[in-house]
């Protein structure tokens, strides 16, 4: 549970290393796994405001 929340918490704020299994790297880590901490990477540097503006139908309205 730890590990969990460190690694997402590490990776949406750029933090880098988490705690317990991912302390020193995510090589434990699974492929799905990884794929869903790269996409909170991702959500952490453009913020979640912009994604949520990104998925509003009256952004994409003309």
């Amino acid at each position: 549970l730890i590990t969990s929340f460190s690694a997402v918490a590490a990776c949406m704020n750029n933090l880098g290393p988490g705690l317990g299994v991912v302390g020193s790297n995510y090589a434990s880590l699974g492929d799905t796994a990884k794929w869903i901490l790269c996409f909170a990477m991702v959500l952490g540097r453009l913020e979640i405001f912009t994604l949520l503006v990104l998925l509003t139908p009256a952004f994409w309205q003309r």
